[in-house]
């Protein structure tokens, strides 16, 4: 099995921690984690893939072990991300690539697509929503705040959200077999959060995430003309990103596979074989 490699990069004028496995010269898939966690929720997954495909996979700024320097003034929006990811591949010399989506990697992924659409090659979207209909009850109080950006709905969302219940709970949750994931995964995402001032750009893209929906029209026209294949595997008992959302692909997508997968919001935690027979066999079916 490949060995995960860690390193670092400078673009966008962040330093970009990520992990990669793989020969550069294999065609690449890029891994985009979502809230609360980072490139550490691909652990198991890369090496499993890295056989056949350079894979990489970036902490997003304000997660992880990216660095953002205070210099830098950066703006947490789904904007910067989708940019910093730009600059991340950029950096990298990486200009094709199958992207991995999941919760927040999915705008900020899908972004980048409509910039330069001939670069993707493929999409693995793991709860990764681009349809209304994906939004889960769990988005009610965002919404209020999204309407309100009131100073008390905002600590709503702190005091409801930002807890170290809620993201054990993103992993527990709809988890057929909660006992069997490791808790050091919601641990670090936490103990991470737990950071001076991480609290607040977590809030700051809570706020953001609207953006996103007058955004979903343009994704689904790209879906339509750029005929990417479009492999949807969610885990069905997410409140987060429901699996109306993946059934919605359908709509648009024409190379698409759907698979619902007994599993929570972090479907990939304890099913990273599965996800990885799917991929290969996916990609490996159109020719990537």
């Amino acid at each position: 099995m490949a060995t995960t490699k860690i390193s670092n990069i400078s673009a966008d004028g962040v330093n970009v921690f990520y992990r990669s496995a793989g020969s550069p010269s294999s065609p690449v898939i890029l891994l985009l984690h979502g809230f609360p966690s980072s490139s550490h929720q691909f652990r198991n997954l890369i090496p499993l893939l890295a056989s056949n495909y350079y894979v990489i996979a970036p902490d997003l700024p304000g997660f992880g072990f990216t660095v953002v320097p205070e210099i830098r003034q950066y703006k947490y929006t789904f904007a910067s991300l989708a940019t910093t990811v730009g600059a991340f591949v950029d950096a990298l010399k990486i200009s094709k690539f199958a992207i991995y989506i999941f919760d927040y990697g999915a705008p900020a992924g899908l972004r980048l697509a409509l910039e330069r659409p001939e670069a993707i090659t493929a999409i693995i979207s793991q709860n990764g929503n681009a349809y209304v209909e994906g939004l889960g009850a769990f988005w009610d109080p965002i919404k209020v705040y999204w309407a309100s950006h009131s100073t008390s709905d905002r600590e709503v969302l702190r005091n409801s959200i930002l807890t170290f219940a809620a993201t054990k709970w993103q992993y527990h949750n709809g988890a057929p077999n909660p006992e069997s994931v490791a808790p050091e995964a919601y641990y670090l995402d936490y103990a991470l959060m737990e950071r001076p001032g991480n609290k607040d750009i977590q809030l700051d893209l809570f706020g953001d995430y609207g953006t996103n929906l007058p955004l979903y029209p343009k994704f689904q026209e790209w879906f339509r003309t750029s005929n990417v294949p479009v492999l949807a595997v969610w885990g069905k008992n997410d409140e987060i990103f429901v699996p109306p959302g993946a059934e919605a692909f359908k709509k648009d997508v024409k190379k698409l596979e759907v698979h619902l997968l007994d599993a929570p919001h972090f479907a990939i935690e304890t099913n990273e074989r599965a996800f990885a027979g799917l991929i290969l066999e996916f990609l490996q079916k159109h020719g990537i």
